[in-house]
């Protein structure tokens, strides 16, 4: 009930988290001038981030967790002002837990070009007005680029572990590759050496679905009242995009062919109980997130390539010193397993030699989010190394 009530109303404009929200558990961190890959420029840019555990006197206690395309930086913790949602990792991080904050300091940014709190299209430029489609574009290492510099703030030379799934397992390989002297350690979770033309061709049809609601106005929504933003394109990309998180066996399982009231969905207005779950999680999904922040960071995933100017993957690959936990979801048919199979092939280190670890789930790519009990094990052998 409490989610229903959650929908009532007109969906905002935007669902980012603007300056003058409460900041609940967030902290921020302000730089300067940050120049992207493209030769773009931000004149200064900021990060929310989270901390968990405390820093030790070495400051040699440090995990990092980039996040998910739409996650953000509330890892662990209930919803409330500030934050829409529960914490996403909750059971894998906290005092007993495989990432243990009684010994470790943990941080969380949001990513960015995110909508949670850090430099995004949603913010405002210097002009007073926000970035909107003026936004620049950013690949995966900027995004990287950007945490350095939060880890530099903070005054951590070295994590002890950089721990990420999809996007965030993206981030987690390009911390290791190009930055291999300040990974200790290195989980990547359910995410690709590359985004391949498979993925991308995905991406596009979201990216094309938002940019062609009518009230998206080539990014410049801002002003629109609750209900006119481009809420019906953003919803339909979410729609699009679980499908691909999913897998068909626990769809199929879940839903089979159940209606979704007792009038029927064959010619008579009723609907499969599959499509209103989808719809509501559309509709839930614009309450928190921002549609320009959709596509720069749908638009980052796209530039994923560990061996771009590297000389290919496998090289980049064998630059990486930390020790390493691959991990994927034998369903996943967003990143399918074998391209984990091969960063575990090119890293050096890993725990398992040339293979992944492959777990057995029904919920596919969201497998490394839902089955917490088996990666828990898994990132309890990592901090055992």
């Amino acid at each position: 009930m409490a989610d229903a009530r959650s929908l009532l109303g007109r969906p905002p404009a935007t669902g980012a988290w603007r300056d003058g929200d409460p900041a609940g558990d967030r902290r921020f961190a302000a730089f300067g001038e940050f120049r992207t890959e493209n030769g773009e420029s931000l004149p200064g840019f900021r990060l929310a981030y989270e901390t968990w555990g405390e820093l030790s006197p070495a400051r040699d206690n440090a995990v990092l967790i980039p996040h998910a395309l739409t996650g953000d930086s509330h890892v662990r913790g209930p919803a409330g002002p500030g934050h829409p949602t529960a914490g996403w990792w909750g059971d894998l991080v906290g005092p007993g837990a495989a990432i243990d904050t009684d010994r470790w300091f943990v941080v969380a940014p949001n990513v960015l070009g995110g909508c949670q709190g850090s430099t995004g299209p949603a913010s405002i430029a210097p002009d007073g007005y926000e970035w909107a489609s003026r936004f620049p574009y950013l690949t995966i290492r900027d995004q990287v680029g950007a945490q350095a510099l939060l880890a530099d703030a903070l005054g951590i030379d070295r994590w002890s572990a950089v721990i990420g799934g999809s996007m965030g397992g993206m981030h987690a390989l390009e911390w290791a590759v190009g930055l291999p002297d300040r990974v200790e350690r290195a989980a990547i979770l359910s995410a690709p050496p590359v985004t391949t033309a498979d993925q991308i061709a995905l991406n596009t049809v979201q990216v094309d679905t938002i940019r062609m609601d009518p009230r998206f106005a080539g990014g410049e929504f801002y002003d629109a009242g609750d209900g006119d933003g481009p809420h019906r394109g953003l919803a339909l990309a979410r729609r699009m995009a679980l499908l691909n998180y999913r897998s068909p066996t626990e769809l199929n399982q879940r839903f089979q062919r159940s209606w979704q009231s007792g009038v029927s969905p064959l010619g008579h207005g009723g609907r499969f109980a599959v499509e209103s779950y989808l719809d509501f999680h559309g509709n839930k999904f614009t309450r928190r997130f921002d549609a320009n922040s959709y596509l720069t960071l749908v638009e980052a995933m796209n530039s994923h390539d560990v061996g771009r100017d590297r000389e290919g993957v496998e090289d980049a690959l064998r630059r990486v010193t930390a020790t390493t936990l691959v991990l994927g979801v034998d369903t996943d048919r967003l990143f399918p397993v074998d391209g984990q199979h091969r960063i575990a092939r090119g890293i050096p280190n890993t725990l398992d030699g040339d293979e992944a670890v492959a777990l057995t789930s029904d919920f596919g790519h969201d497998g490394f989010l839902i089955e917490t009990a088996a990666v828990d094990h898994h990132v309890r052998r990592l901090f055992a190394v």
